[in-house]
Parts: C-alpha cells; sequence; structure tokens
C-alpha cells in the first residue's frame, strides 16, 4: 500500500473502521478494475494531503465479498465515508481529484 493508506480486510473491519474515531474513507476496489486505477494516484495524493485529518483505507472486494456485499458496493471503485463508525456518505466511480476534496472538506466540517 501506498504511504498513508492502511488496507483492510473483513477481519479489520470493526478496528479499523466502525470502532474509528474520526474521518475514514474506504477505496473499495479490485485488481482488475480499471477505473480503480485511475483513481488510484489520487487516493494516495489525498492520503498525504490529509495525513493526521482522515484515515484512508482500501478494501479489496474480491478478498473481502463479506463488506462489499453488506454495504451493498454494486460498482467498482466506491468510496465510502464513515465517522465515528457511522456511515456518511458514498462516492461511486471515478471523479476527479477537486470533487473528491470537496467532499472530504465538507465532511471534516461536520
Amino acid at each position: 500500500m501506498a504511504e498513508g493508506i492502511l488496507e483492510v480486510t473483513s477481519a479489520t473491519w470493526d478496528t479499523e473502521v466502525i470502532r474509528a474515531q474520526g474521518l475514514v474513507m474506504v477505496d473499495f476496489w479490485a485488481v482488475w478494475c480499471g477505473p480503480c486505477r485511475m483513481v488510484a494516484p489520487t487516493v494516495e495524493e489525498l492520503a498525504k494531503e490529509y495525513a493526521g485529518k482522515i484515515k484512508i483505507m482500501k478494501l479489496n472486494t474480491d478478498e473481502n465479498p463479506d463488506i462489499a456485499s453488506k454495504y451493498k458496493i454494486m460498482g467498482i471503485p466506491t468510496l465510502m465515508f464513515f465517522k465515528d463508525g457511522r456511515q456518511l456518505d458514498q462516492i461511486v466511480g471515478a471523479i476527479p481529484k477537486p470533487h473528491l476534496k470537496a467532499k472530504i472538506d465538507y465532511l471534516l466540517g461536520t
């Protein structure tokens, strides 16, 4: 994983996401997904820019289908936001960095 990004699995989901304090962004992705590879560099840049302000995680949907199913992930990449264990919002698809930054800034302010 890139600097500032942690991998989350079914085994670590509750500890890393649900019990986490503050804002957490989870990137639901898969190795074969072209749009996932397109958004990955943006996610990596944001992890550096928002270090200490937001926890950024990646979950491989092929390796952790139970979590993907639980959150009804129908398309990837899906970027899902949690705050203090509560699901706040999600974005499906590869979106431009300014849109993602605006979403994070908004959620950090809530």
